[in-house]
């Protein structure tokens, strides 16, 4: 062999040595990899791969009830079929076959494949809509139609391989009872699905209350009483296999159910007050306006009745209203529409304490108020003339009646206009002729801002408005930021092509608006002393400021709720009256108003009717009035009240006040104390014993709800 052919046989074999310790040292590595996977870290990793076949399914709470003060079902629940879709199997469809599903789907469920598409996107991702896209987990079946009749329901759950991927479950929805066949639907309120910021706002605060799939209170008492109400979801934990389809479960927590809201309403008499309400209204569109020579158009209107001497409400109506059932299966876009339509007469807006109307004479006791404690006395007389002239205006007594000089409790009797156009002059004379004095000292306006006026009740329903005190401060910032828009319009000729449609009234007032500035004249308080003018107030308001005349000047917070009762039965919370202030009114000038409106209704202006009705028994303290708004009929009110109650009604566009609301006021205080012609039935009062009941309703361990016991029981 030669040395050649030695050398390059032993270059061969270093290198199969080389390739071999190479093997053996990847086979090693392999191998300590394998074993640290596999055993040190082993059960971390199964533990993720089986965390991937599992999935959390949030499942929704019971809500809470929501009952009147004697127990009755006002809000409830109802089980309903629910079709629901799991989005992620979906996703993983060919797109023909995901089509053709849908609009097998679309075929049962009845709803559009394009409808159902969109409940299907998830909230925040491009093309999403707000309002119909998924909140929720991904992971989670999405709810696309319910309602669903029984035949439906069987069919998609027993044809699975026709629908894969489509749940049908009962689920709880929001149910109405309707006892009495009460509307309530400004008072309930009404719920619908959660906001990504709102749900944001959540999980930042540690709120786990509330999920994407969650649905909140919007309005009234389901919305100031959403925590109480909501409960706590649960969460079932089911195995999935890779087609995302369930094939087990790993266990679940149960969630639990909303608490109870006990209110101060009581259902009969709401069903009184909205039937009475409703009829006035009917009643004046079938009326000729002697003023307009046409009828009364009566376009909407509002009542209350509320304890005297604790501020919560028996029952509160407004027209026109809507189907608070309307929300639970997911409102549509034209229902959403009609709403919000001022053709239809918006009825979303609550004119109970939402909408904002001149007082009119009802104003007059508090004027009466002002003076009393202002420099006037009991035994002042002053003329009432058929008009008073204010400058270059006559400003006139309604249909320019004269009653020559009289007292207050005269003029509040007979809702003398020029008696307090004289004693608002009067004042502006002392105290304010310096027009452009927005400090000027006012004893009219000091004392309605001390009835509560222009700030809102702080009821316990979101959204209340909270009138308007046209001052002089107001009519400042009024002026200041309408100033451009109506100097905009006297600067050019009338028949300028920018003034096109401005009315002849609109261009004056554009014109002396723009002159005059926020000078506050002699007119203006003349206005304000009888509840005419820009000064607004809403129905609530106004009834709480008459139950302060009637309880010894407290000015209740207005109060629904009442309790909050746990699921099992318990009381939570009672909901106390709250004390929002006092009026800073003499007990004597109180009582002196008060002797004064027991007149109204035996010889006044309302007496024509109560003819028959048992005063001396049952005795209401009454004003009337009628709000003059321009381009308008008259707004027409009652405000009344004893000791026990305040009954205020009112119509816009329904003539007078004690004429367009004055047989319905009678109603409902007959029906308050059970009154039979002229006798005084407490038996058949609309509430048992004839005031609201003190204690609460009973819950029974069966989950039955019992009326509340007398305290004499």
């Amino acid at each position: 062999m030669s040395a050649s052919t030695s050398s390059s046989s032993h270059r061969s074999r270093l290198r199969l040595i080389v390739i071999q310790a190479l093997a053996f040292s990847l086979l090693a590595t392999l191998a300590g990899r394998l074993y640290y996977l596999q055993v040190v870290t082993g059960e971390e990793y199964q533990g993720k791969a089986a965390s991937q076949s599992v999935r959390d399914i949030v499942v929704q709470p019971e809500r809470g009830l929501i009952v009147d003060a004697m127990g009755r079902p006002l809000v409830t629940n109802r089980l309903t079929w629910v079709a629901s879709i799991d989005r992620t199997l979906l996703g993983r469809m060919e797109p023909r076959v995901r089509r053709a599903l849908l609009k097998r789907i679309s075929r049962v469920i009845d709803v559009e494949p394009r409808q159902i598409a969109r409940k299907l996107a998830l909230c925040g991702t491009e093309g999403a809509k707000e309002g119909v896209c998924w909140n929720g987990s991904p992971y989670q079946p999405v709810p696309v139609a319910q309602d669903l009749d029984d035949a439906t329901a069987l069919r998609i759950n027993e044809q699975p391989e026709d629908f894969p991927g489509v749940v049908v479950v009962q689920q709880s929805v929001r149910d109405y009872p309707q006892p009495y066949g009460i509307n309530a639907a400004h008072l309930l309120g009404y719920l619908s699905p959660i906001t990504k910021d709102e749900l944001e706002e959540a999980e930042v605060g540690g709120d786990t209350s509330v999920n994407g799939a969650s649905v909140v209170g919007r309005a009234g008492v389901e919305k100031e009483y959403d925590a109480w109400l909501r409960g706590q979801p649960g969460y079932q934990r089911v195995k999935v296999n890779a087609n995302g389809e369930v094939i087990g479960e790993e266990g679940d927590i149960q969630s639990q159910p909303g608490d109870t809201l006990v209110t101060s309403i009581d259902a009969k008499v709401q069903g009184i007050v909205e039937r009475q309400l409703n009829q006035m209204i009917t009643t004046a569109r079938s009326t000729i306006d002697p003023v307009t020579g046409r009828l009364f158009e009566a376009d909407s209107g509002a009542a209350v009745v509320m304890e005297a001497d604790t501020g919560r409400v028996i029952a509160m109506a407004s027209q026109p209203t809507y189907d608070p059932a309307i929300w639970a299966g997911g409102i549509t876009q034209k229902q959403l529409k009609r709403l919000y339509s001022e053709a239809a007469g918006t009825p979303l807006l609550g004119r109970a304490l939402q909408g904002q109307f001149a007082p009119g004479s009802t104003w007059k006791p508090f004027m009466t108020a002002g003076a009393l404690t202002h420099g006037y006395g009991t035994d002042t007389r002053l003329n009432c003339s058929s008009a008073f002239r204010v400058g270059n205006r006559d400003f006139k007594n309604y249909e320019s009646g004269a009653y020559g000089y009289i007292s207050f409790a005269d003029a509040l009797k007979v809702s003398c206009n020029t008696f307090f156009y004289r004693i608002g002059y009067d004042y502006w004379q002392r105290f304010g002729s310096d027009v452009a004095d927005v400090d000027a000292k006012d004893p009219l306006v000091e004392q309605a801002l001390d009835f509560g006026f222009g700030s809102a009740t702080r009821i316990d329903i979101p959204g209340e408005s909270s009138g308007r005190i046209a001052d002089r401060e107001w009519k400042r910032d009024y002026y200041r930021s309408m100033k451009d828009y109506y100097c905009g319009i006297s600067s050019r000729p009338q028949d300028a092509p920018q003034n096109k449609g401005i009315s002849d009234f609109v261009y004056k007032f554009a014109y002396e608006f723009c002159v005059e500035g926020y000078a506050y004249r002699a007119g203006d308080a003349v206005n304000f002393a009888i509840g005419q003018g820009d000064t607004i107030v809403t129905p609530l308001q106004l009834a709480r400021a008459y139950a302060a005349i009637g309880n010894g000047g407290i000015l209740w917070e207005p109060r629904v709720g009442k309790a909050i009762v746990s699921p099992d039965g318990e009381v939570i919370r009672e909901i106390a009256p709250s004390k929002g202030g006092e009026v800073g009114v003499p007990d004597a000038v109180l009582h002196y108003i008060d002797e004064a409106l027991k007149n109204v209704s035996r010889e006044g202006t309302l007496a024509w009717k109560l003819g028959g009705f048992p005063l001396d028994d049952v005795q209401i303290r009454a004003k009337t009035g009628s709000a003059e708004v321009y381009g308008k009929q008259s707004t027409g009110w009652v405000a009344s009240y004893n000791e026990d109650y305040v009954v205020v009604m009112m119509i816009s566009q329904g003539g007078t006040g004690s004429g367009s609301t004055g047989d319905g006021i009678r109603k409902i205080w007959e029906s308050l104390y059970g009154i039979e012609g002229e006798t005084v039935r407490p038996d058949k009062a609309a509430i048992p014993g004839t005031v609201p009941p003190e204690r609460l309703p009973i819950f029974a361990r069966d989950g039955s709800i019992l009326p509340p016991a007398r305290l004499e029981d």
